[in-house]
């Protein structure tokens, strides 16, 4: 249970910053408990796609991730949060990317502090 909710906490937390820095990044709510609740739902949604559509990407694209040296795992990146987005749209909660290259530089915020996270918050393995 302690490992759902730290998962769950710093999925929320990177989208959460990558909200913050970019304006194409967009989480709508009336109040700020609204918002916050959009946003551990969302987390959610984020890594359970990241979870299951991710890992089949990345094992088709394999050898095109070869070629690129690594470079099309950024756009996997941003086409999960892209997917979150519209999975987020279809159940009407708020949240928005407006387009591409604001979900690759969001991606790339959210794998950062996903790390930051990560590593300071425990797994629950102990």
């Amino acid at each position: 249970m302690t490992r759902f909710v730290s998962w769950l906490v710093v999925n929320a937390l990177a989208l959460g910053a990558a909200i913050w820095l970019f304006d194409g990044i967009t989480l709508r709510g009336a109040t700020t408990t609204d918002r916050v609740v959009t946003l551990v739902v969302v987390g959610g949604i984020f890594g359970v796609i990241t979870s299951v559509v991710k890992p089949v990407l990345k094992v088709i694209s394999f050898p095109f991730i070869l070629l690129s040296l690594g470079l099309l795992l950024l756009v996997i990146n941003a086409l999960m949060l892209l997917l979150t987005s519209w999975v987020a749209g279809q159940l009407d909660l708020g949240f928005h990317v407006s387009g591409f290259w604001v979900a690759v530089f969001g991606s790339i915020v959210i794998s950062l502090a996903d790390m930051v996270l990560g590593a300071l918050v425990p797994d629950g393995d102990r």
